[in-house]
């Protein structure tokens, strides 16, 4: 009778997950974005993240303490550094601080804490923002610098993204041509206008296999992405390759890595079940190449995975696993 057998209950067996970890593990995959912007766009980078996510964690703080009287904030999770590193991310280098702070607050009291907080939002906080100033103040948000390594061969401050170019023939304004787009490769390692974080194709993927890598995401959700964007596309450019951008470019241009790989895989705001996010993949895939061809903005990344993060309960209810031990259907 001296060895007993004692039963608890589930689980039995800790993964070793965490908020923090995962989250952290997020903004260790964006660093080195972070570091090509900072490149790119000299220390203006550093500056605008830094407001970003001091704004982000100040205003999480105040509503978690003094609105919902919790009794545990939840700073120190790495959620409200991560919103705020995204956000910057998705903003020019020559914003004003002011905007970007209207952002901030924008994307954790309306994206994020006006529903309870992490695990209760149903639309990604980050984009939320970036939508908001997008809306609001239209001219300081498609105003885009010259990255500086390409200053010296111009005198020109300012310059038309990929995606604004692209645009311009699609619109037919006059002296637009597809030939005006910057070299696949230049476009691929960050060397074009844009938003701070979204510029350099290589660095996001090389972040992105990291988070696959360590388990953090799963393949699903930016394959479906950046397939059907690439295949829809695709599709375009054969009908009219005069007009429309090669598919290899839509996938590489705008926010279509940062999105993909940093922003629709975010486990609050996307499908739980592996067939779920495929379909919630192409759809948002589908979603921004429609925008881009044939909406008012050059770039649909951002409408495209916030219309698809109110699809997630839906496809939540009715794509669910199977449960463990359940009878196949």
């Amino acid at each position: 009778m001296e060895n007993k057998l004692f039963i608890s209950p589930s689980p039995h067996i800790h993964g070793g997950d965490s908020i923090g970890k995962n989250m952290y593990g997020v903004l260790i995959a964006l660093i080195p974005a972070f570091l090509v912007s900072i490149w790119m766009f000299g220390w203006q980078s550093i500056l605008l993240t830094a407001i970003s996510v001091l704004s982000c964690c100040i205003v999480e703080f105040v509503i978690s303490k003094y609105l919902l009287k919790r009794p545990k904030n939840t700073i120190c999770d790495g959620s409200a550094i991560l919103t705020g590193v995204l956000l910057a991310f998705n903003v020019p280098s020559n914003l004003p601080i002011w905007i970007l702070v209207i952002g901030a607050i924008v994307a954790m009291g309306l994206g994020k804490m006006s529903f309870g907080g992490l695990g209760r939002n149903i639309f990604n906080p980050a984009l939320v923002g970036r939508v908001f100033l997008l809306i609001s103040f239209p001219v300081q948000m498609t105003t885009w610098p010259t990255p500086l390594p390409l200053l010296s061969e111009t005198d020109a401050t300012t310059g038309a993204t990929p995606l604004g170019i692209a645009k311009g023939v699609i619109n037919g304004t006059p002296g637009a041509s597809i030939d005006q787009l910057p070299q696949a490769l230049d476009t691929f390692i960050g060397m074009h206008a844009g938003s701070l974080g979204e510029v350099a194709a290589a660095a996001l993927i090389l972040g992105g296999l990291y988070m696959i890598w360590k388990k953090i995401i799963t393949w699903h959700i930016p394959v479906s992405i950046l397939a059907t964007a690439f295949i829809f596309s695709g599709i375009m450019w054969l009908i009219n390759p005069d007009v429309y951008m090669a598919p290899w470019y839509q996938i590489i241009s705008g926010g279509m890595m940062l999105g993909a790989i940093f922003m629709a895989t975010d486990y609050v705001t996307s499908p739980m079940s592996k067939k779920g996010q495929i379909i919630y993949g192409c759809m948002i895939g589908f979603l921004t190449i429609a925008i881009r061809l044939f909406g008012a903005y050059p770039e649909g990344m951002s409408f495209a995975i916030l219309i698809m993060n109110g699809f997630t309960p839906l496809i939540n209810t009715y794509i669910k696993p199977k449960r463990f031990g359940g009878a196949k259907k």
